[in-house]
C-alpha cells in the first residue's frame, strides 16, 4: 500500500516536471516551494551555481532579513490572532469565517489562516536552507571565512526563530535542513523524500532549534544598541531562553542564565512603558526605536510604512484610511476587566484605545475598543524584549527544581513597579500557587497583544481552567464550539498540506 501511495506521489512530481519544463513556471503551490527561490548565477566555467558570488549572497540575506518586514502575516498578524483571539485577551474582531474559529474554538484543518501560516513558515525556511547549505561552496575570496560563518549563523538563527514558532503552533512537524535537488525523471526517486520530508516529534524539532541557536551565537553579531533589527547572538540567547521554559527540553536553570545572560549584553527596562509603543503625535514615527528592553524588532518609515496597521485599528500615520471594516483582535471585556482590577491605568492606555466605528460587532459603535500596541504605519513591531525575558527568569525562579520565591517577587515587583502599581502582597509572595496566579496575571497585563498569552497557557498547563471558563464569565464572547481539553495544546494542521504529503499526521482531535 504504502509503495503505491509513493507511486502516485512520484507520479504528481513527474506531472510537475512537465509543467514546467513546458511553462517554466515554479513549484509556488507545492508543499517546499522556496527552494526554487534562489539567487542563481553562473560561474567562470559556466556552471549553474546558486550564489555565483559575495554580492548574491549579501543580496539573499537582505531578502531573509526583509521578511521580518515585508511578509508578517505568519510571525506577527496571525500570532497575535492566536495568541490573543484564541485567549481569553481579544475576541476575533471581524466576522469573518476563517477568523471566528480562533475565538469560539472551532478551528479546523480547513482554516485557510493555518494553512497560509505553515506554507510561509516552510517558504521561509528554505530561504535559510539555502543559504546554510550553498554558501561554502561560493568561490569568491571577498566571502571571508569569518563573513561565511556569520551569514551562516544569523541565517540559522532566522531557521530556528521560524521552528519555535511552527512547533508552538503545531507540535509535530518536518524539521527540514536541507535544499530539494532538481526534478526530473531520472533524480525524482532520490529527491522524492526532499519534497515530501517526515513529520519529526515535538521533542526532534526542538533539539534541531536548540543545535542551530547553539551553533549560532559564536559567530553571530553581537548587540547593537543602535540596531536591534540583526539576528544577533542576543536574539539567539533569548530564543534559548523561551526554548528552555517549554515542556520538551525544559531546563529552568538554562532559562536563568540566558536571560542572565541578556542583561549582561545591556538590556533593560525602559523607565517610560509608553516607550515602547508609543509615537509622535505630529509624525506618527515611534516614541523610540532600538529601545534597551528591544531585543528583535523590525522598523518601519514613510515610504515602506507597516501595512498591519489598519487591520486592528486606526493608522495614527493616515487617520482615516482603511476604517470602513470590522478589525481583527478585538479587546475583551475579561481583559479590559483585569486592566481594571489592577487599577494598571499606564499599560491599559497603551495597549486599548476607543474610536467612533461604524460597526459594531462586540461594542456599541460610539465607544469601541482596538488593540494600540501597534497604532502607526512607522510603528515598530518588537518581537522579543527584555521584559517577556525577565518575567520568564520569575517563572523560573518560581517552578524551577529549587525556588526562589523571594527572587521571583522581585522581578514582577520591578514589572509593577515601572507602571506605578504597588508591591505583590506579602501573602501572595509567600505562596507559591499565589505567586504563579499572580506572575500569569503580571504576563498578560505587561505582554497583552504581543503574541504571548496564548503560548502561556499552554505552556503552563492551563488552557482548560482559564479558556473553559472565560466563556461563561465574558458575556462578549461568541458561542464556544468545542470544549478545550488537551488536544487542544496543538492546533490542526492544514489539510491541505496532508492532503500534498502522506508523511503527515493530523494532530488528535481534528
Amino acid at each position: 500500500m504504502k509503495k503505491i501511495m509513493k507511486r502516485n506521489y512520484i507520479y504528481q512530481l513527474l506531472i510537475l516536471v512537465t509543467l514546467i519544463t513546458v511553462s517554466s513556471c515554479s513549484l509556488d503551490k507545492d508543499p517546499i516551494d522556496s527552494f526554487s527561490d534562489v539567487t542563481e548565477g553562473v560561474n567562470e566555467e559556466g556552471k549553474k551555481v546558486v550564489f555565483k558570488d559575495r554580492a548574491a549572497v549579501e543580496s539573499h540575506m537582505l531578502t531573509i532579513y526583509n521578511q521580518m518586514r515585508d511578509r508578517q502575516e505568519h510571525w506577527y498578524l496571525d500570532q497575535l490572532l492566536i495568541a490573543d483571539s484564541h485567549s481569553d485577551n481579544a475576541y476575533a474582531g471581524t466576522t469573518g469565517a476563517e477568523v471566528v474559529p480562533f475565538e469560539t474554538n472551532g478551528i479546523e484543518g480547513s482554516n485557510s489562516v493555518m494553512e497560509r501560516d505553515w506554507r510561509r513558515f516552510m517558504e521561509d525556511i528554505g530561504r535559510a536552507n539555502v543559504l546554510i547549505v550553498n554558501i561554502d561552496s561560493v568561490a569568491d575570496n571577498s566571502l571571508t571565512s569569518a563573513l561565511r560563518a556569520q551569514y551562516t549563523a544569523e541565517a540559522k538563527i532566522f531557521r530556528a526563530m521560524l521552528m519555535f514558532d511552527m512547533v508552538r503552533l503545531w507540535g509535530d512537524i518536518p524539521v527540514v535542513t536541507n535544499v530539494a535537488g532538481d526534478i526530473t525523471a531520472e533524480t525524482i526517486e532520490d529527491v522524492y523524500d526532499e519534497y515530501f520530508p517526515d513529520q519529526k516529534t515535538e521533542k526532534e524539532a526542538y533539539e534541531q532549534i536548540e543545535k542551530d541557536l547553539l551553533e549560532a551565537i559564536p559567530n553571530a553579531p553581537s548587540n547593537d544598541n543602535s540596531d536591534k533589527t540583526k539576528f544577533t547572538k542576543s536574539v539567539a540567547k533569548a530564543l534559548l531562553a523561551k526554548v528552555y521554559a517549554e515542556k520538551p527540553l525544559r531546563d529552568y536553570n538554562k532559562v536563568i542564565q540566558y536571560v542572565d545572560d541578556l542583561t549582561a549584553d545591556g538590556f533593560a527596562l525602559e523607565t517610560d512603558y509608553s516607550n515602547l509603543f508609543g509615537v509622535d503625535a505630529t509624525t506618527a514615527d515611534p516614541k523610540m526605536r532600538n529601545s534597551k528592553e528591544s531585543i528583535l524588532e523590525a522598523q518601519f518609515f514613510s515610504g515602506n510604512g507597516n501595512w498591519v496597521t489598519w487591520m486592528f485599528g486606526r493608522d495614527l500615520s493616515n487617520y482615516d484610511s482603511n476604517f470602513t471594516w470590522a478589525k481583527w483582535i478585538t479587546p475583551s471585556r475579561d481583559l479590559i476587566q483585569a486592566f481594571t482590577s489592577e487599577e494598571d491605568q499606564i499599560r491599559y492606555t497603551e495597549s486599548i484605545v476607543y474610536y467612533a466605528a461604524g460597526w459594531s460587532n462586540y461594542y456599541p459603535a460610539s465607544n469601541y475598543p482596538f488593540m494600540y500596541k501597534t497604532r502607526s504605519a512607522y510603528s515598530n513591531i518588537i518581537k522579543y524584549r527584555y521584559a517577556d525575558l525577565l518575567l520568564l527568569k520569575a517563572e523560573a525562579l518560581i517552578m524551577g527544581n529549587s525556588p526562589n520565591l523571594t527572587a521571583a517577587a522581585e522581578i514582577i515587583d520591578r514589572i509593577r513597579q515601572r507602571v506605578k502599581l504597588p508591591k505583590l502582597s506579602n501573602a501572595v509572595k509567600a505562596n507559591k500557587e499565589s505567586l504563579l496566579t499572580a506572575y500569569l496575571n503580571e504576563r498578560r497585563l505587561e505582554l497583552a497583544f504581543e503574541g504571548q498569552r496564548w503560548f502561556d497557557l499552554v505552556r503552563l498547563d492551563k488552557v482548560e481552567s482559564v479558556m473553559n471558563a472565560v466563556f461563561a464569565k465574558d458575556s462578549g464572547r461568541k458561542p464556544q464550539v468545542y470544549q478545550f481539553d488537551k488536544n487542544s495544546y496543538r492546533l490542526p494542521i492544514p489539510q491541505a498540506i496532508i492532503d500534498d504529503n502522506p508523511k503527515i499526521i493530523q494532530n488528535p482531535g481534528y
